[in-house]
C-alpha cells in the first residue's frame, strides 16, 4: 500500500507556486497536496507531456479525429451533480477500481474531485445530449494537470479516456503551456502504466526530470 501524507495549503495556491509543487511531483486531491513516500518502494513515478515534443501515435490521432466528430466538449467550472455521481461509479465500477470502497456519494465526488485549492475546471463530453465522460483538470502558470476522468465504458467507438488526454494535450497548445501531468505511472500495474503510450513524455526519478520514449506494449 502507498504511503501518501496529505499536505494543506494554508492558502490557496497562485499558478506559479502550483507549478513549482507539479514539477516536484505533487498531486492535489481535494483541497489538500500529496506525493508519494514509501520507504522501501520507488514505483510511483511521476510523469508528464512536453505538448512541444509529444508526438501521438496514429492510433491516438484517430482517436482524436473520431471524438472530435462524434462528441461535444464544454469546458466549465467543476460540477457536482446526480448525474456526474452516477457516471463516476459506473466507470468505477466497470473497470474494477472500486477495491471494496462501496458507492460514491456526491459529497465523496465533491471532496474528491470538485473542491480544490487550485484553479481547477471540468470538461464535459457529450454524445448529443448524454453525458459520456468527465475530466477534471487542474490548471497552473505553464501546465494542465490531468487529476481524473471518468467516462461510460458501455460507448463503443471512440476511446473516451486516450480523447480526453489528446483534448488537453490541444487545450495546452492553444493556451500556450509546456506541460501536461498525467499523475504517476507505475509500471507494476496496468490502471497506471498506460500512460506510457504516450510519448515521448517524461518520468520524475531520483529528484530529476528524465526523458523516456513511448513504450511500445504498456
Amino acid at each position: 500500500m502507498a504511503v501518501l501524507p496529505m499536505r494543506l495549503p494554508l492558502l490557496p495556491l497562485d499558478a506559479e507556486q502550483f507549478d513549482r509543487c507539479l514539477a516536484a511531483g505533487d498531486r492535489r486531491q481535494g483541497i489538500l497536496l500529496y506525493r508519494p513516500q514509501c520507504p522501501n518502494c520507488t514505483a510511483c513515478e511521476p510523469i508528464r507531456l512536453d505538448v512541444q515534443t509529444f508526438a501521438p501515435d496514429r492510433t491516438q490521432r484517430r482517436v482524436l479525429r473520431v471524438g472530435q466528430a462524434r462528441l461535444t466538449m464544454r469546458l466549465g467550472r467543476p460540477v457536482v451533480d446526480a448525474e456526474r455521481v452516477a457516471l463516476y461509479n459506473l466507470h468505477k465500477h466497470a473497470r474494477g477500481l472500486d477495491h471494496g470502497e462501496g458507492t460514491v456519494t456526491a459529497a465523496d465526488y465533491a471532496g474528491f474531485l470538485a473542491e480544490t485549492c487550485v484553479d481547477t475546471f471540468e470538461l464535459s463530453y457529450w454524445d448529443g445530449e448524454r453525458l459520456v465522460g468527465v475530466a477534471i483538470v487542474d490548471r497552473a502558470a505553464h501546465s494542465l494537470s490531468a487529476v481524473y476522468c471518468c467516462y461510460d465504458p458501455r460507448v463503443a467507438g471512440v476511446s473516451i479516456g486516450v480523447f480526453s488526454v489528446m483534448t488537453q494535450v490541444e487545450l495546452c497548445k492553444a493556451w500556450g503551456l509546456r506541460w501536461l501531468y498525467l499523475g504517476f505511472y507505475v509500471a507494476g500495474c496496468r490502471a497506471m502504466r498506460y500512460k506510457g503510450r504516450y510519448g515521448p513524455h517524461q518520468r520524475l526519478v531520483d529528484g530529476r526530470w528524465a526523458t523516456r520514449p513511448r513504450a511500445v506494449a504498456a
